[in-house]
């Protein structure tokens, strides 16, 4: 059950809010700044390549390198084949994993590892093997750790991974497997880099853009903004005892939809469907007419309110990253929605860049599932 009246109390949030989700989030401008400034000072914007790789490898633990994996590739547009390498092991803790490079791999790829954990042995044997195989590595991890020294050997490239302050609280029992925010200190320097090497276009005063909009947006949700205004708040409101479709249209919007429903379990213990238009009206039609459609499981008078509380209906959140044009599937997604009874949120950045387009996206799906997981935990 979702407490709306806790939207609105910013001391209650503040109080429900343990581990500094909201601070996480707000704060993704200057983590942004933080981490350009790693890449700067460790020689990203003074490389020579010699062109683009053949194929761009992205390998890490938890789900940080999955999103930017999915991000390089929706921002490079198909210019360069990017691949995440799926770990294997027994759990999903440090020393349990392994990476293993697929048989292709060779001097003409770049491996992107994405560390958190400046000690994890299965990225420095990935490192290692990279190495064998002739492959160029790039590395965002905690300074002065194995992992670096692993890619300093390799003839790799570490850079400094950015944290703030606040990030030592994630290092709790219960707490989420990754604070909000942690995308972007990974993110940015990889973004430098493929700007450096010719697969995007993101030069410093792009990433400086990026930022200012990420703080555009931490103003517009922050707590202290009532619900009717804020972008945030509203998300969470409408995801209130609903299950979400997340429907997406177009690459930048898809990479961000897989992103919110990985934050919706993450953050907010909330499960979320993706599909991406206009596929999604053939794969989700039957949620929309079965148990989980609105009309489905009519309130039993009943019921007890307290004990039972009531079934989840499914919400289509539609994300797209520019304005539909002719060929959008967007207005049969409207329709469908309306003659299957379902609610419909969307969701569309304002103008600039593809980089500031994602990052409006990605901080409004942020503040959305960090508003429903406090606002459930009443």
């Amino acid at each position: 059950m979702l407490d709306e009246s806790l939207l609105d109390a910013p001391e209650a949030l503040a109080g429900a809010d343990r581990f500094g989700l909201l601070r996480g989030v707000a704060e993704s401008g200057a983590r942004v700044r933080t981490a350009a400034r790693s890449a700067a000072e460790s020689g990203i914007p003074e490389l020579t390549p010699d062109g683009r790789p053949r194929a761009i490898l992205v390998a890490g633990p938890g789900p940080a390198a999955a999103g930017v994996a999915d991000l390089l590739r929706a921002l490079s547009g198909g210019s360069c084949p990017v691949s995440l390498i799926q770990p294997t092991g027994v759990a999903p803790v440090p020393g349990a994993l392994r990476w293993t490079l697929p048989g292709w791999a060779g001097p003409l790829d770049l491996l992107l590892v994405a560390g958190p954990d400046a000690a994890d042995p299965g990225l420095a044997e990935l490192v290692e093997q990279s190495y064998r195989r002739g492959c160029a590595v790039v590395a965002v991890t905690p300074a002065g750790g194995p992992l670096a020294d692993a890619v300093v050997q390799a003839r790799g490239l570490p850079v400094p991974l950015a944290t703030t302050a606040y990030d030592t609280e994630f290092d709790v029992e219960g707490a989420p497997p990754a604070a909000p925010g942690t995308l972007w200190s990974v993110l940015i320097p990889l973004l430098v880099l493929a700007d450096r090497i010719g697969l995007i276009n993101a030069p410093a005063d792009a990433v400086g853009k990026l930022a200012d909009r990420l703080d555009q947006i931490a103003e517009r949700c922050g707590p202290a903004i009532p619900t009717y205004t804020n972008p945030g708040k509203t998300l969470a409101a409408d995801l209130a005892d609903a299950l979400p479709l997340i429907w997406t249209e177009g690459p930048i919007a898809g990479a961000v939809g897989r992103h919110f429903a990985t934050e919706l379990a993450g953050l907010a213990g909330r499960p979320g469907l993706t599909a991406e238009l206009p596929e999604a009206l053939t794969t989700h039609r039957p949620l929309l007419a079965g148990a989980l459609a609105a009309g489905a499981d009519p309130d039993d008078f009943f019921r007890d309110r307290v004990e039972q509380p009531a079934a989840l209906h499914a919400r289509i959140i539609l994300l797209r990253e520019a304005e539909a044009g002719p060929l959008s599937a967007t207005r049969a997604a409207q329709q469908l929605a309306d003659e299957r009874d379902t609610p419909l949120s969307e969701l569309h950045p304002g103008a600039g860049s593809d980089l500031e387009r994602a990052a409006e996206l990605l901080a409004i799906a942020d503040f959305g599932a960090v508003y429903l997981a406090l606002a459930g935990t009443e």
